[in-house]
């Protein structure tokens, strides 16, 4: 008791700005906790500007939520925290995304702004968990309070890609329409889809539940294993372990220009910066992007599609204006085994390079192993004098097939030959091991 008095004594001794600094390196809970100790205290952990700092900490607010609530800075957390308390560790962080996703696509693509739903109600949330008998994830549930998905619109918030004769563009499902598609099936029981694709059907799912094989809140690209008996032999392409990162990854790519912006929609390129090659006047830089639509683990099938920029510096002189006659690439897989390909033109164009023209174009590859590079050359020739030939370095790019986990029910119907290598030449056209895949014209770069 006296020791307590004590305390009190000396705290009331003390002048308020030291105190208000070492309350400032608290958080909301310590505080409340400070209030306690003393009349002093409590008076001190009541200043405004803490709870600002706390306010623009949690919940993203500025001066002017502030006036439009017309609350002081403290009954304006304690509004926030009873609406969103249970998402404190989680809000300011799908917060942070969600306003820099709307300020990145308001300046490249304002009408996919559009498409964005308001938040559902903690209500709405509920019923929905009774309806599908599962719990949802914190921060999945934290997210939808603040966007509850997208319309069902394309092109889709998250990602496009497109080949010759293939095209895929996901939207963000909202929360009824994904519990619309809530799986109950064996081999996916406890999946919420959380995004869809109108032109392949693809979706990722998220688990609610550790079971199958699958830990609950990781995300997947489900792949039905071709060669079981078992229709519930399904593999997974994992694209996140929990809705935040997978969000928030997403989110990076984007406002970072690592995704381009290609006709108003987001393509879910991934570039290497170490990826660019010069030759003298002529840059070439190579971006990739795996297709789980078109791959499968079992038979080791993997698609990717890159996508290659040429330019020529806007500073070379007019005299060393060029023109693209073939390529040569040299195509490594994960065993060593290497194989080198000629053929004319790049997907069937031989691009005339001026100062500052810049040619981009879209390619794909397949392989049968989880990773696999190339690198290369174009052979140009000058314009002014076509004897003059010369090569320009393709640099080596890397395409690894994502983390899988194979089903946990396989039974393998028939043995897999894989003596063939994975050039596209060496099947039918529209086959290739059963898969549906693009044209040859913009398959491989194996195509000749």
């Amino acid at each position: 008791m006296c020791m307590a008095t004590s305390i009190a004594l000396s705290l009331d001794n003390l002048p308020s700005d030291p105190l208000l600094l070492v309350l400032s390196f608290l958080d909301f809970r310590d505080l409340i906790s400070c209030s306690f100790v003393s009349r002093r205290l409590n008076e001190l952990t009541g200043h405004n500007p803490l709870w600002k700092r706390l306010c623009q900490k949690h919940w993203f607010l500025t001066e002017a939520d502030k006036s439009h609530r017309g609350l002081a800075w403290k009954e304006l957390f304690r509004e926030y925290y009873a609406d969103l308390g249970r998402y404190i560790d989680d809000y300011s962080t799908l917060k942070k995304a969600w306003d820099d996703l709307k300020n990145y696509l308001n300046q490249k693509c304002p009408r996919m702004i559009a498409s964005l739903k308001e938040g559902v109600s903690e209500e709405e949330l509920d019923t929905i968990e009774a309806q599908i008998g599962c719990r949802l994830p914190n921060d999945y549930r934290c997210s939808y309070r603040i966007h509850n998905g997208q319309k069902l619109v394309v092109p889709g918030l998250m990602g496009s890609m497109a080949l010759s004769n293939h095209y895929r563009s996901e939207d963000l499902l909202d929360i009824e329409t994904a519990a619309g598609g809530f799986q109950q099936r064996k081999g996916m029981r406890q999946c919420l889809p959380l995004t869809f694709c109108f032109h392949t059907g693809l979706s990722q799912y998220m688990a609610l539940e550790s079971t199958e094989g699958r830990t609950r809140s990781e995300i997947f690209y489900q792949c039905p294993d071709q060669l079981a008996q078992d229709p519930s032999a399904i593999d997974m392409f994992i694209t996140g372990p929990n809705f935040t990162e997978w969000f928030t990854s997403y989110v990076d790519n984007v406002v970072t220009g690592e995704y381009p912006i290609i006709r108003d929609q987001i393509f879910r390129y991934v570039h290497d910066k170490r990826c660019v090659a010069t030759t003298g006047d002529i840059t070439v830089s190579v971006s990739t992007s795996f297709l789980p639509e078109l791959s499968s683990v079992h038979p080791p099938h993997f698609f990717f599609t890159y996508r290659i920029r040429i330019e020529m510096a806007k500073s070379a002189l007019p005299e060393n204006a060029c023109q693209l006659d073939s390529r040569y690439w040299k195509i490594t897989n994960a065993n060593g085994n290497v194989e080198e390909v000629r053929g004319p033109g790049v997907v069937g164009e031989f691009p005339v390079m001026t100062p500052g023209k810049v040619h981009e174009y879209a390619s794909c590859t397949t392989f049968s192993t989880t990773s696999e590079y190339m690198e290369g050359h174009y052979t140009f020739h000058r314009l002014k004098n076509k004897e003059e030939v010369f090569d320009v370095s393709i640099p080596r790019f890397h395409m690894v097939c994502p983390p899988f986990r194979e089903s946990m029910v396989r039974e393998v119907s028939a043995p897999y030959d894989d003596e063939n290598s994975s050039d596209p030449d060496d099947y039918e056209e529209g086959e290739m091991r059963g898969m549906n895949m693009a044209d040859p014209g913009g398959r491989c770069p194996r195509h000749v």
